[in-house]
Formats: structure tokens, sequence, C-alpha cells
């Protein structure tokens, strides 16, 4: 090969590097996916107004939620509180009480900052069963001490389905419901005795279940 030939070679290889060089920064500064990590976090549901709801919302919520638990994972029949948490709301907690009998010991953990809605005593049924129900419906619930209102909630019109194998059936629909209810604020942080006790002389029904709470901060997934 000539000096002169060598020397065009070198020089045309000279003349192809920046390009190469250019096409590899520009692939280099392409966006990259954003990872799940750098997603931005949905905003937290703010408290549930408790003392705004209506009987409906009251009873509806409520009853809602009970007949969505499995028996096996149901906060209603709970002897230990360890499906305290089962299908909560992120922004309004239930306290459930019993389906009669002796009273429950149970220990929950409720997140800071959020309110609680729980039945002293409750029913669903037929119109004219709740009205006989709230004839005598009395009981009483009192947190550290301190004594709750308990309000009575009428007979109300709602409507429930129930998941296949809950504690109070499936095919529910449109019903009545009653009771006596608690609308409680967000509890401080901290550990609480919650005790809650109500009955119904008309259905020979007596509930009662003694909790002891501990509000505080979620612990985040996957913390020890």
């Amino acid at each position: 090969m000539t000096s002169r030939r060598l020397v065009a070679l070198l020089l045309g290889a000279l003349l192809l590097t920046p390009a190469c060089a250019s096409a590899t920064d520009h692939d280099s500064s392409a966006p990259s996916a954003r990872t799940p990590a750098e997603e931005p976090a949905e905003s937290p549901k703010p408290p549930v107004a408790v003392h705004s709801l209506t009987a409906a919302e009251v009873q509806q919520g409520w009853w809602g939620w009970a007949v969505s638990a499995e028996e096996e994972r149901s906060p209603v029949l709970d002897t230990t509180g360890r499906w305290c948490a089962e299908l909560q709301r992120e922004n309004l907690w239930y306290l459930a009480g019993t389906t009669g009998g002796k009273v429950v010991e149970r220990k929950c953990t409720v997140p800071v900052g959020v309110p609680v809605l729980f039945p002293v005593v409750t029913r669903f049924g037929e119109a004219t069963e709740c009205m006989d129900f709230m004839d005598t419906a009395k009981g009483s619930a009192t947190l550290d001490d301190a004594p709750l209102t308990a309000e009575p909630i009428g007979t109300t019109p709602i409507g429930l389905v129930g998941v296949p194998g809950n504690a109070f059936g499936e095919d529910i629909g449109n019903t009545w419901a009653c009771g006596l209810w608690v609308r409680l604020d967000p509890p401080a942080p901290g550990s609480h005795e919650l005790t809650i006790r109500g009955e119904s002389g008309a259905m020979g029904f007596a509930t009662g279940v003694d909790y002891h709470l501990l509000v505080a901060a979620p612990t985040p997934t996957g913390a020890v």
C-alpha cells in the first residue's frame, strides 16, 4: 500500500469518529422510564366528617362493611381483635360489636387522625322489627372511663349485598337498620380503653366488647 493511500484512509477514519461519538451522546441523553419509586404518591383522603353523616350513611356504611367480610375473618365474630383492620376505609374506622352472648375482649390498632364509628347495639330486618327493637334498646360506651354519647338512629332503609360466607346472609337486599351509634372524633395518639355495652329487651339481645385501642401511625410496608 502506498503511503499516499495510507494517509487517505487515516483521514477518513478521523472524519468518521466525531459523527459516531455524536450519535452515542444523543442516545444517552434520551429520557429514561420513570421507576415506581419516582411515581407521585397519591394524596391521602381527608378524614370523614363523621358528625355530618346522615342516618343512612352511618348504617349503610357500617352494615355494608360488616357483611363484606367472610365469616372466618369477620370483625363482628372476632374474639381477639385479629380482624380489627379487615376491609377498613382509609379515612373512617369502624369498630364492631358482637352477635350477642358473653363480653369479648379485643386489641385493635387505629390509625392516627382517623375518626371512629361504632354501634352500641344495632340490627337490621323488617321495619316493624326495628321499631320494636328500638323501643327497649339501651346501652353505653366509655373511652378511658369518660362516657360517650350514644345516638339513637331509628328505622332507616338501606340496601345490603353480602359476600359469600359472611355472618349475616348473602341475599339481604333492601332492608331496614336501626341502633344506638357513637361517632368519635380521631382519638389522641396512645393507648385507650373503650368499653361498649348494649341490649334490647324486646329481642332478648345483649352485646359487650372491651377494646384495648392503640392509636398510632401505620407501619410502612416492609418495615420491621
